[in-house]
């Protein structure tokens, strides 16, 4: 059984309530009048239509919901209506226990207390069921006189229109019917000292201030919840259970949002990660491409200048200083030590001491020319030995016969003194600038 809270949406008609009061010194009881009479009963058959619309018609029902029996009546119901003359629940009631205090219900609180089903049913007060369970709602009972709104005097911020309250009445009706600005949430504003803690609570008699003027803003209270049943408001414990369940739902719904945040940051991370290593694989890739293209790309140059310096002494130079009567070579100023590369390919045919020339090598080209480099400091070939251009064969000096460090550079057609040619035109043959 479901009994209507006391803060709703309007309904088209008012119905009188049932209240539970606890005094100082114990639980109290406040129960309606119920008439010695049976003048508001219903037939059993109606119940019947009632049960089976709430409980499928099972008087012993106990879904664990809260509500018990054929008629499910709320614990709190069952006790406050005289249930508990029958059994501790209704579940463990008769069904003709459960219909006797269902009639007190019905007449205390009118067919209302089973919204949905009293219509199904066509549970009215006053007697049998009509023929047709689509039967128009019961009429509108007389409406207890109501409260004329008065004017009371305030204080110099001006006056405040008085409502009275009546049976039936909730917050929400009263401040759409007297148009209060703000709501139902204003009104309880502005009279919380009379309504006290509970906005849904308020009894027939107070007088309610309905145009509060320079109240303080209403509290960012949301407004009371459809309920999915009907019935008495939830116990404390229900209450707890209900508001322990939703924060629990909101924090798992937190912690799935936090979930997917940090897996989309993990994703984002890994794909930026993954993006900087293509791209420094892709540059890895282009810079060997580059030094490969470099290496392989065919020299204009067949021969190698022997050191990286301009020229001396010139071939041909004459002079008593020359055994022949004239230079032989080209000298190449250079420090000592100054790498020497062999000016094209071939084979080494002379590494050693080699008399007026000091420490030399001598290399037979592939041409059939020979090539000499004298007055070395260190040599880096042997006899025998293949070369190639541009390789370094030693390391130059001021060995034999010199006046300084350099390096003297000739090339003959045969591997004797005196075949001498010009070294430098026999260089610009094969390419290279001096």
């Amino acid at each position: 059984m479901a009994v209507r809270g006391r803060h709703r949406r309007r309904q088209q008609s008012r119905i009188n309530r049932a209240s539970l009061t606890v005094t100082a010194g114990g639980a109290g009881l406040a129960l309606p009048l119920v008439a010695a009479g049976t003048a508001d009963a219903a037939s059993a058959d109606t119940w019947a239509k009632v049960a089976a619309c709430e409980s499928s018609g099972d008087w012993s029902i106990n879904t664990g919901n809260g509500y018990y029996g054929g008629l499910q009546f709320k614990q709190s119901t069952w006790e406050a209506y005289g249930g508990g003359a029958y059994a501790g629940r209704a579940d463990l009631a008769s069904k003709d226990q459960q219909i006797a205090v269902a009639e007190k219900v019905l007449d205390g609180q009118g067919p209302g207390a089973w919204p949905a089903c009293s219509q199904k049913a066509g549970l009215t007060r006053g007697g049998p069921a009509p023929a047709a369970p689509e039967a128009a709602p019961a009429p509108r009972p007389a409406k207890a006189p109501a409260a004329t709104p008065t004017t009371t005097p305030q204080s110099k911020a001006g006056t405040a229109e008085m409502y009275t309250v009546v049976r039936g009445d909730t917050l929400s009706q009263i401040a759409e019917e007297q148009r209060v600005k703000g709501g139902w949430q204003r009104l309880y504003q502005a009279n919380r000292e009379r309504v006290g803690t509970d906005p849904d609570l308020i009894v027939p008699g107070q007088r309610l201030q309905v145009k509060p003027g320079a109240a303080t803003p209403p509290q960012d209270r949301p407004a009371p919840r459809a309920k999915d049943r009907t019935g008495p408001e939830p116990t404390g414990k229900q209450a707890a259970e209900r508001a322990a369940a939703k924060a629990a739902e909101a924090k798992k719904a937190a912690d799935a949002k936090k979930a997917a945040e940090a897996k989309k940051a993990e994703e984002a991370r890994k794909a930026a990660a993954a993006k900087k290593a293509e791209e420094a694989q892709k540059a890895a890739a282009k810079k060997k491409a580059e030094e490969a293209k470099k290496v392989s790309a065919p020299s204009t140059a067949r021969f190698s200048s022997p050191v990286d310096a301009g020229t001396g002494t010139p071939y041909r130079a004459s002079g008593a200083s020359w055994s022949k009567g004239y230079h032989t070579g080209v000298d190449f100023p250079v420090p000592t030590g100054t790498s020497v590369k062999a000016a094209a390919s071939g084979t080494v045919v002379s590494a050693g001491w080699g008399g007026s020339y000091g420490y030399q090598v001598v290399i037979k080209h592939n041409d059939g020319k020979y090539s000499q480099y004298a007055h070395l400091s260190a040599l880096t070939v042997r006899s025998g030995q293949s070369v190639q251009a541009g390789q370094r064969i030693a390391r130059s000096g001021s060995t034999g016969n010199s006046t300084g460090p350099h390096l003297h550079f000739e090339v003959r057609t045969g591997p004797g003194f005196g075949s001498d040619i010009d070294p430098l035109a026999y260089l610009r043959g094969g390419g290279v600038k001096v």
